[in-house]
């Protein structure tokens, strides 16, 4: 087996593994769904119940934030939109839940969220794209085009087969974990982030991604390191999938001083540090 052999084989397994987690997912959330609307019919569930039951589900899975109030509320509403479990299994598992969500909000028509639901899967539109042909009434201008959807599934090179390995949700009920979705983040927004700031920020010259440093014999890596040429001074700048927590200021001051250190010349400015975190402090 050649190399192109192997990596050609993980890149499929990782692939029928990302589609099969996330038809679990999908089939889990239409499941609590159907329960929600047969208790409101049974018992008179309403808003007030469900957040309720958000309250107890995130006290015995804290580590799951796609229990919430209003994803249990989305829920309910997507196992009214699909009551065909055939259907939902077959198709609509196999979009990752955002897109879901997006369908849930803009296409009312039953017919035609079908039409765009198998147009994302053949296609392989990312939820942006998705997004972008709903805006422009793509199904009014190609509602009646032939399709080849009974034997596609989204494409392993495909922007959608990439969100569906990459989606939040999937981690959040894998319990994966905040230093699973910190690589992901890295692999994911670094490369981004670079372009737009050597695009945007006059002066700045990209150092390295993950560079690394040596303190005392310990291993340490920068996410981004920059140099600012009318600053005349490095730029760390540190990811975060968290809200601020005071401890990130003690390690970036750390990395500030051990940049200083190794790195700063005699006539550069000392080193600027930037924390970028999922909420404002």
């Amino acid at each position: 087996m050649t190399v192109s052999d192997l990596k050609r084989k993980i890149a499929e397994a990782r692939h029928r593994a990302g589609l099969s987690v996330n038809r679990e997912l999908i089939l889990l959330y239409w499941n609590i769904g159907r329960d929600i609307l047969a208790r409101r019919e049974r018992e008179g569930w309403g808003a007030k119940i469900i957040d309720r039951l958000a309250d107890d589900l995130g006290r015995a899975f804290p580590e799951t934030t796609g229990l919430s109030a209003r994803n249990l509320k989305y829920m309910r509403t997507f196992a009214e939109a699909w009551p065909d479990g055939e259907f939902v299994q077959q198709v609509v598992a196999l979009l990752p839940w955002g897109h879901n969500v997006r369908l849930l909000d803009a296409v009312k028509a039953p017919k035609e969220r079908v039409w765009y639901a198998r147009q994302a899967i053949e296609h392989g539109w990312s939820r942006n794209v998705l997004i972008h042909q709903i805006d422009s009434n793509l199904f009014a201008r190609q509602g009646s085009a032939l399709t080849n959807f009974s034997w596609t599934l989204p494409a392993e090179q495909s922007e959608l087969a990439q969100q569906i390995l990459k989606d939040p949700y999937t981690f959040d009920f894998l319990s994966l974990g905040p230093e699973m979705l910190e690589r992901d983040l890295e692999r994911g927004l670094i490369e981004h982030l670079r372009s737009l700031i050597l695009e945007l920020g006059k002066g700045f010259a990209f150092v390295g991604s993950q560079y690394h440093l040596e303190v005392a014999g310990q291993d340490y890596y920068l996410d981004l390191l920059f140099y600012h040429l009318r600053l005349r001074c490095f730029v760390v700048i540190e990811l975060k999938i968290e809200d601020f927590k005071p401890e990130f200021a003690g390690k970036m001051n750390f990395y500030l001083s051990a940049v200083d250190d190794q790195l700063r010349h005699r006539d550069d400015q000392p080193t600027i540090g930037i924390i970028l975190c999922k909420g404002r402090m």
